[in-house]
């Protein structure tokens, strides 16, 4: 294989292994659970028990880097008909797909078409993975997700988290006012029922569930599962890629199963009495609506008493105060310590990789945009990765040479066009949300006494 096709080969074989002993990663496991499910995926996966410990240990030692194959050096001792007999195995494998590649390598041997011991079962894995067949132990590793979903509750933070997307309200922030339809994605703990991440976006792209997963794990650390539904944006390769070179599993709940998601549905009722705020408030632009949105879920839901809780503690037999327990107290009174990630690591797990030629002028084009490479790598075909929330600058990588930094070709100015704000935007509103007006004081009033106290514990130790 070319080296371009060896290194995406050696991280998509990564993710394929971080995929089969995910459910061996779970740390509510015991030892003869644990021992007797990695006897099981190994059967499912066609792998040995060794196989499977050799690589949980890897990735405890080196993370998901530890999980990509050896890179190969040397010259290569494949028969001289083996593109002939890939041809065959991929014939085979299309043919039942249930088919292992040990049952292929039997049936091409007994057929005549190759010496005993000539194929090797990691060879015609790793072609036939090239040929798009190496998709089935991921579906496998679904398919055995599915029971986990019926746990009530993990008994502390960050353990488990549920995410989906809601619809908002349709507001005049398009072309000459016309309104565009927003989606809310929002990002919960199991456990405390505190949200992590919940922001409006102007689209229901897969990208905002990589922006509210972002902002998740930068703000409070890394958890260890996700449980999601089975759509499109949750389901994509990109976020598949970015969780798992960040260890987290990724748990699809089972189709038509709505209760297995009740935390995040009964929290979207809640969006619902905000959302009647808000046309209240007839709030027009995006930052807007994130604003109050954002002064809504700090200074009344993070702070009100949840009935889930309370229900949660008293079906244990423990007593809870007259009061209630709030989101943000059950958060703030778990004991189990958060793990923060280097906002690098973050960044470069969430960031997208695409392929470009560099023409004639040294330039690239990337959305619409020329962007100015080197002129020393016109014709090759490069690599750039970027930030789908903010594209500029892209990263330009090809093969061994460092990295470069390729910004937009710069025009003249008076090519220049700048939109006008739409009329609409700009017209006063007389009627208003005083629910709103009175939670958007109060977060300032907030603010500001964190601010004081910020302030005077600095001035204490300066005292001391």
């Amino acid at each position: 294989m070319e080296q371009k096709e060896l290194t995406t080969w050696r991280e998509e074989t990564a993710l394929e292994r971080f995929q089969i002993i995910v459910p061996l990663l779970d740390s509510s496991l015991d030892r003869d659970k644990k021992v007797q499910l990695r006897k099981e995926l190994a059967s499912q996966n066609d792998l040995s028990v060794r196989t499977l410990r050799r690589y949980e240990s890897s990735y405890l030692e080196k993370g998901f880097p530890g999980l990509k194959p050896a890179e190969r050096h040397g010259c290569s001792r494949l028969p001289m008909d083996f593109e002939q007999l890939m041809q065959e195995a991929i014939a085979l494998k299309r043919e039942v797909p249930s088919r292992s590649v040990r049952q292929i390598i039997f049936i091409l041997e007994l057929e005549g078409k190759a010496k005993p011991g000539v194929l090797k079962r990691s060879t015609v894995q790793d072609h036939l993975y090239a040929a798009g067949f190496g998709r089935k132990q991921m579906k496998k590793y679904n398919e055995g997700q599915k029971l986990s979903s019926k746990r009530f509750c993990k008994p502390n933070r960050m353990m488990l988290v549920q995410a989906d997307i809601k619809y908002g309200p349709k507001l005049p922030i398009g072309p000459k006012g016309r309104k565009v339809q927003t989606y809310l994605s929002s990002i919960m703990d199991d456990h405390s029922r505190y949200i992590l991440a919940s922001e409006f976006y102007d689209n229901q792209e897969k990208e905002i569930v990589e922006d509210s997963f972002r902002k998740a794990l930068l703000k409070y650390g890394r958890f260890e599962a996700a449980y999601v539904d089975n759509g499109g944006q949750y389901v994509s390769r990109q976020l598949v890629r970015s969780t798992s070179k960040l260890g987290i599993r990724v748990i699809h709940a089972k189709p038509f199963s709505g209760q297995s998601k009740g935390k995040i549905e009964k929290f979207h009722q809640v969006v619902d009495s905000f959302l009647a705020e808000a046309r209240a408030k007839k709030i027009r632009t995006l930052e807007d609506l994130n604003h109050y949105w954002a002064c809504f879920l700090e200074e009344y839901y993070q702070k009100k008493s949840h009935d889930g809780i309370r229900e949660y503690y008293e079906s244990r037999g423990r007593s809870v105060p007259e009061e209630g327990i709030s989101p943000e107290m059950e958060w703030n009174r778990d004991a189990r310590p958060l793990v923060f990630l280097d906002t690098s690591v973050v960044g470069e797990a969430f960031l997208h990789h695409e392929e470009r030629v560099v023409d004639k002028g040294g330039c690239i084009s990337f959305h619409g945009r020329d962007y100015e490479v080197s002129a020393a790598l016109i014709g090759a075909t490069v690599e750039i990765a970027y930030d789908p929330q903010n594209p500029d600058p892209l990263m330009v990588s090809y093969r061994d040479m460092p990295p470069i930094e390729a910004r937009p070709v710069a025009i003249s100015p008076f090519c220049d066009r700048k939109p006008e704000l739409p009329v609409s935007m700009q017209s006063p509103e007389p009627e208003t949300s005083r629910f709103l007006d009175v939670l958007e004081k109060k977060h300032a009033e907030s603010q500001v006494k964190l601010a004081n106290a910020i302030s005077f514990s600095r001035y204490r130790k300066e005292g001391r």
